[in-house]
């Protein structure tokens, strides 16, 4: 007999569970997909040129870092979005999507022990998943903070017991938070910064929705160190242009960091690592370099954004990212509904949560991603308000 192994328990991922749930039964109109956060705005004209360009690096292995120009792209990046001076050689790691980082970053930097004992891992709840996978493969606590309207959406880590906060090794924290949209302040950072450096913890910013915002553009944790003059090893900022560009499919982003953490960083991804085919580096860079495209990218979704307030009413429009959560009994009866009467496909909320002490967060809620096209956004938003919401 096979011995379970330590991601035996993990639960069924958030797309297989809805197929399992929605199973055989019939859309009750034409489908419209508003499920899954797959960017489909038009990739920038270029990317396609620069690759063509560079056709013939195919036949060179990458260089595992990054190459310098991509590496020197993403710091003039930071230094525009969030006037943060990043050294590119030696605090900043090109990355085969920021999930790869995400995972990867807890296999290099979490200690065996803090205080003595297993080490916890903070995550929001509901959260990314690749969180609570990473904090088991390290052999961490995963502990699941929930974050709702009570907390503005983004987990009160400060409310903690300070006993668990001392064997704290990561938090992990995304903003605009994936699914609610959330912004964490800077008054959010700084107080997460100054709770990391009495506890001593590492803090992992997931920011890849970071340049998807209707109004001002969300404050990032790279500000913060610089406001603050925090440590930046305390600080793993995570970005990609799979939203910010509509990349998803280059499987470009990159993590900043102090040079300490990203020293074990790299010495771990020599090993493991899986770095970007040559040309797509170069088309990485010229992405991160230019940001028309971004602007009209971040338009069409003001314009989605418009449609959700005008389509819904009282209903809450986020301040960022592209998904709406929205408040139902039961998100799983709810997403039944909507796809037998009305052929919407949307996420139970519950499916990006887990279960506390104090209930599973997003019961009542579904995730509503709106990346289609306008029209089609339109249609789907109001069936599912003639549906769920009269």
């Amino acid at each position: 007999m096979i011995s379970p192994t330590r991601f035996s328990e993990l639960p069924k991922y958030a797309f297989p569970r809805l197929r399992t749930l929605l199973g055989d039964l019939a859309p009750g109109d034409a489908p419209i997909q508003m499920t899954i956060g797959d960017p489909r705005h038009p990739a920038p004209a270029f990317v396609g040129e620069v690759i063509a360009a560079h056709r013939d690096a195919f036949v060179s292995y990458p260089p595992n870092d990054g190459t310098p120009e991509l590496l020197a792209a993403c710091a003039d990046w930071l230094m525009r979005r969030y006037g943060y001076a990043a050294d590119p050689e030696r605090e900043i790691l090109a990355l085969n999507g920021t999930r790869e980082g995400l995972y990867n970053t807890a296999m290099a930097l979490c200690p065996e022990e803090k205080a003595g004992r297993q080490p916890a891992i903070l995550t929001p709840n509901p959260f990314y998943q690749v969180y609570a996978v990473a904090a088991l493969a390290v052999r961490a606590e995963p502990v699941y903070v929930n974050a709702s309207a009570a907390t503005g959406d983004l987990p009160d880590f400060a409310a903690q017991d300070p006993d668990l906060l001392e064997r704290t090794a990561i938090v992990y924290i995304c903003s605009p938070s994936n699914p609610q949209g959330a912004v964490a302040s800077l008054d959010y950072w700084t107080t997460l910064l100054d709770l990391a450096e009495r506890h001593d913890f590492t803090i992992f910013a997931d920011e890849c929705y970071a340049e998807i915002y209707t109004g001002a553009p969300p404050t990032g944790i790279l500000e913060a160190v610089r406001a603050t003059g925090a440590d930046p090893e305390r600080v793993v900022a995570f970005h990609s242009l799979s939203k910010r560009s509509n990349l998803a499919g280059l499987r470009s982003g990159f993590a900043v960091s102090g040079p300490g953490n990203m020293a074990r960083m790299k010495q771990l991804r020599a090993y493991s690592g899986a770095p970007l085919p040559l040309p797509l580096q170069m088309a990485a860079a010229r992405a991160w370099a230019e940001e028309s495209h971004v602007e009209a990218n971040r338009a069409l979704y003001a314009a989605k954004f418009a449609a959700a307030r005008e389509i819904l009413g009282n209903h809450p429009v986020p301040e960022a990212g592209f998904f709406l959560w929205l408040p139902v009994e039961d998100g799983e009866r709810a997403a039944v509904k909507l796809w037998t009467e009305t052929g919407v496909r949307v996420m139970p909320g519950a499916y990006f949560a887990r279960d506390t002490m104090n209930g599973n967060p997003g019961t009542g809620f579904v995730r509503v991603a709106l990346v289609g096209p306008q029209d089609e956004t339109v249609r789907g938003l109001t069936r599912l308000r003639d549906c769920l919401y009269t």
